[in-house]
């Protein structure tokens, strides 16, 4: 399985970025999808989470009301559509895989991760 993360990029904050993750190799319909970032200097911290029907979603407080994780028609594509954003949301941002919807905020258990798209948010 193969994650590819794209759709970062420079904003200013109050604009709004959709990040794609697209996945290869084997179906990825049955699994977890999370999102997660790391800002400069800090630990990577979960954002979002979605269950392989697409039917449970799950946010970090931070980002509640302003993200939205949704998955494609496909079903091997999962989206993350960014709004309001605020210069505290700069970072790199990974897609990763989970077998199994528990404790999904958490990093442990996500086995395949994406190479990071980065998001800067200019005040």
């Amino acid at each position: 399985v193969q994650l590819q993360a794209s759709g970062g990029g420079l904003v200013q904050a109050g604009d709004s970025l959709r990040l794609s993750c697209a996945a290869s190799g084997r179906t990825f319909s049955s699994y977890v999808m999370g999102w997660f970032r790391q800002a400069p200097g800090k630990e990577r911290e979960f954002v979002a989470a979605i269950s392989y029907s697409g039917d449970t979603t799950y946010y970090a407080d931070s980002v509640k009301g302003r993200f939205t994780i949704s998955k494609g028609n496909a079903k091997n594509t999962v989206y993350l559509q960014m709004n309001s954003l605020k210069p505290e949301d700069t970072a790199v941002y990974f897609c990763a895989r989970k077998l199994y919807w528990s404790n999904v905020g958490s990093r442990a258990g996500y086995d395949y991760w994406g190479q990071g798209t980065l998001v800067t948010v200019s005040s």
